[in-house]
């Protein structure tokens, strides 16, 4: 097979960290290569340098058999290279046409070449079976169209090589099965393709050949019709990786009840009469398609809207009055579901992120005064305790990896020994080692005592963690399941809508 791209002997240091240490490898027209390895072994740094937004310290890039110009993206994008972000880079007040155009003119051209850039991005997207409608606020499209757009910016500058870092962190499971058959047609069409993921069952469906990092080397490549989940997990990680397993025990009272909530105006509502129960050492599964109501039910729980009609309780007070800090106070805890803009405060210190929410607290300040010593002590626990990786209490947030971020705001709830924690998409983006690490932490606090709700679009997970499952459909609940009762088939009924068996379910 051609090789389109090679990369050879690429070292990228920040500071004391080697983020890449000699790392080489190359990519065949027509291939899909996934890039594997846990989070903060180099992967994102790798693809940046490719991309240019990094200049190496060390090595050197031939695309399509000729150098290519370190540390410029534009060289880059120019010679072939595309890149969809982890994190979506579109203006969300402009249509997708306007964003696909950012950039692709020269500032000099005194009248913009809409139509002539209509008709080619129609071109495109019907190419390459991305259907998008070119007129559409970027503000009105699902996560899953919006992806396309992103896509479809690097297909309008004529990549042929396209880098795509966690394309399917937010999406839903169908999303994500009809991204890859995308692809899959794409790599008929000439295009190669890199692929960052720590879904193991995608890398093993969607690749021709996987690379493995660990520690910025590069430890293992695998033909994927050659080896299996269990092997890539173990060279990931460096050791044999086993999620833990819920056990049974008691369930204690009731620490968090809704009863019959709505969120929202009557003619628009985002959840519709809820009614769910929260027990003491429990933990409650809620799953749906992605966009059905839980960025209403997590903004509910974290005190940020107030219910429109209907009680919420935690144990025994108006949790609706309580607000943010007030359900802070009151034992409550929450990891939320975006933590780079809801989780964590980027620019500051891991020390600051980490007592943000109990800043006022007597172990962190005295009479208005920090106590800079006993917050860089308990950071520095949090650290250790957690596994956060390449970090001091000093370190700037926003350097850790999503996995890492993770862990942070992980650790920051409970170590607090919550009462309720809220738990939202708790594993989005982790590698198998950092989630079997999270769920041990999860399960460890139910079975002290902690009443969680979880929040999962990965259904496996939530069937592991939880002790009874709900299912949310267009804001509302269906009634709860026992976990031991949830096979794939019924819960794909109530993500449906269909919360009842047919009456000739059983019926030969």
């Amino acid at each position: 097979m051609t090789k389109v791209l090679e990369l050879t002997g690429i070292t990228k240091r920040f500071g004391a960290l080697t983020a890449n240490d000699d790392v080489s490898l190359s990519l065949a027209q027509g291939e899909i290569l996934a890039l594997l390895g846990e989070n903060g072994a180099g992967k994102t740094t790798l693809m940046n340098i490719l991309f240019g937004h990094y200049t190496a310290d060390a090595g050197h890039i031939r695309l399509f058999g000729q150098d290519l110009p370190p540390g410029q993206p534009r060289a880059a994008i120019e010679a072939g290279v595309g890149m969809v972000h982890q994190h979506f880079t579109l203006a969300h007040n402009l249509t997708v046409l306007d964003n696909i155009m950012l950039g692709s003119e020269p500032l000099s051209r005194l009248r913009s070449a809409r139509s002539g850039t209509r008709t080619k991005l129609i071109q495109i997207a019907d190419r390459f079976g991305l259907p998008v409608d070119p007129d559409a606020k970027i503000s009105t499209l699902s996560v899953g169209e919006r992806q396309r757009v992103e896509i479809l910016k690097a297909l309008y500058r004529d990549a042929r090589v396209l880098i795509l870092d966690e394309p399917t962190a937010v999406l839903a499971r169908p999303e994500a099965q009809r991204l890859f058959e995308t692809l899959r047609e794409m790599t008929r069409e000439g295009l190669s393709l890199i692929f960052i993921s720590h879904k193991l069952h995608e890398v093993m469906s969607a690749s021709d050949r996987v690379a493995v990092l660990r520690g910025g080397k590069m430890v293992a490549e695998r033909v994927t019709s050659q080896t299996n989940p269990a092997e890539l997990a173990e060279l990931m990680v460096g050791r044999k990786v086993e999620r833990p397993m819920r056990q049974a025990h008691k369930i204690g009272a009731p620490v968090l009840v809704a009863k019959n909530v709505s969120v929202g105006p009557s003619e628009a509502r985002q959840l519709e009469d809820v009614s769910f129960i929260v027990r003491s050492g429990e933990i409650l599964g809620i799953v749906g398609v992605s966009g059905n109501g839980q960025a209403a039910l997590g903004a509910l729980l974290s005190g940020l809207t107030s219910p429109s009609s209907g009680s919420l309780m935690l144990n025994g007070i108006d949790a609706a009055r309580l607000g943010p800090r007030g359900l802070i106070g009151n034992g409550a805890g929450r990891v939320p579901e975006d933590r780079n803009t809801e989780g964590v405060v980027g620019e500051l210190s891991i020390w600051e992120n980490a007592v943000l929410e109990r800043l006022r607290s007597p172990d962190f300040s005295h009479r208005g005064f920090v106590r800079r010593t006993a917050c860089k002590d308990y950071a520095a626990g949090l650290i250790d305790r957690f596994d956060i990786r390449g970090a001091t209490p000093d370190t700037r947030t926003r350097l850790l990896s999503g996995g890492n971020m993770q862990k942070l705001v992980l650790g920051r709830v409970l170590s607090n020994d919550p009462q309720f924690v809220l738990v939202n998409q708790p594993t989005r983006g982790l590698d198998e080692g950092a989630i079997a690490a999270v769920h041990s932490e999860l399960l460890a606090a139910r079975g002290n005592g902690a009443a969680m709700l979880l929040i999962s679009e990965e259904l496996e997970e939530a069937v592991a963690l939880s002790d009874r499952i709900q299912a949310i459909v267009k804001g509302r609940l269906s009634d709860p399941v026992a976990a031991e009762e949830a096979d794939p088939q019924r819960l794909g009924l109530m993500m449906a809508g269909i919360w009842t068996e047919p009456e000739n379910a059983h019926a030969s």
